[in-house]
């Protein structure tokens, strides 16, 4: 009785809590799509893809997590060859998209959740102590990692460590080797300087001092704190946001979706909206910590990093913490690739609760 009680409760829980981040994102977005620079057709497009996505679920919930498992190579292959052809035909100032329609798929998104895949996959039956087994983990994460650098997508790139030393910490690798491969990291980031694209770089020496440009290279994050900041304790009101809906701060319905809720409700709002993101990362966390079965404990701790990473580094570059890069809020932010992969995400996750959780 107890055992069937909690395992009602986490599922419920995190169904419960992705419902409200999904509501509170369609809310943002419709008082965003008033903005003199966005059409009203962002949120019925988010609308349509939260039926396609919803439809997908509903398949992808029938299906065993462990086919995943299965599959995991053939997926890699697919998104390897998707990430290499966005480099040839894709569209936007960086080449992140391939149009399909009336929509655009971005590649990248889909990279994260099936490296996270192919990671579990792969160590789910290996010894990450083992050298072998470590150089090929890094393989499989370095290659879609380079191609998204390539992109130039660097914000998306880093999420790629993040799934990297998540899984491999979950897998049971050494400190040593984590200390080691951490400080690798730190001494080789200087070289990341010299492949940066310019546009990339200003953005860096931007978030050192924005004022440095406050019109050009710094005005969206000098925007991006005011945008905050005129929320006060309580914030302006629904649809009442003028830092956005007069244009001051470009991209509000997508990067900067976070500094648009925080102008309307304030303080206030972004202490529950945090909270709300923290239950639903303490659902997942719950089913990683219960499920015994280690490819499902490996794809949970996966999927659960992409979760924190995208919301820490999305707030954390409005407030000025990180340099601005191109990461949405999860249910959030305008985007229906972000939209789809999140979902999937968490159909993944309630597929390993019924599957594996042991009381």
């Amino acid at each position: 009785m107890l055992a069937h009680f909690k395992r009602h409760i986490v599922e419920k829980g995190l169904i419960f809590w992705t419902s409200v981040l999904l509501f509170i994102g369609l809310v943002i977005l419709f008082s965003a799509s008033k903005g003199v620079l966005v059409r009203e057709s962002i949120f019925l497009k988010q609308c349509l893809w939260l039926i396609i996505a919803t439809v997908l679920c509903v398949f992808i919930k029938r299906i065993d997590y462990r086919d995943f498992q299965q599959i995991a190579p053939l997926l890699y292959f697919i998104i390897i060859l998707l990430l290499t052809a966005v480099l040839f035909i894709g569209q936007g100032g960086a080449s992140r998209w391939i149009r399909l329609g009336i929509f655009n798929l971005q590649p990248s998104e889909f990279a994260k959740l099936v490296t996270v895949i192919t990671l579990a996959a792969y160590l789910a039956e290996k010894d990450i102590k083992r050298f072998p087994v470590l150089l090929v983990t890094l393989f499989i994460v370095g290659i879609p990692f380079l191609l998204v650098l390539k992109q130039p997508n660097l914000g998306t790139a880093f999420i790629f460590i993040v799934i990297f030393f998540a899984i491999i910490y979950q897998a049971g690798a050494t400190k040593g080797q984590i200390i080691t491969l951490f400080l690798m990291g730190v001494f080789s980031s200087p070289f990341m300087w010299f492949i940066m694209k310019p546009y990339q770089r200003e953005r860096i020496l931007t978030f050192l001092n924005p004022m440095r440009d406050p019109l050009g290279k710094g005005y969206n994050l000098i925007q991006s704190i005011i945008t905050i900041g005129s929320g006060g304790f309580f914030g302006k009101g629904f649809l009442r946001g003028t830092q956005t809906k007069l244009a001051f701060l470009p991209e509000y319905h997508t990067d900067f979706i976070f500094c648009a809720f925080a102008e309307e409700f304030g303080f206030i709002g972004v202490v529950v909206l945090l909270g709300i993101f923290f239950m639903f990362f303490k659902c997942i966390a719950e089913v990683i910590y219960y499920t015994r079965e280690r490819f499902a404990k490996l794809l949970a701790t996966g999927i659960l990093a992409i979760f924190i990473a995208h919301v820490v580094i999305n707030t954390g570059m409005t407030m000025g913490l990180f340099p601005v890069v191109g990461i949405p809020l999860p249910f959030i932010s305008y985007g229906g690739s972000s939209l789809l992969v999140s979902l999937i995400s968490v159909v993944l996750v309630v597929n390993i609760k019924e599957n594996t959780i042991m009381f």
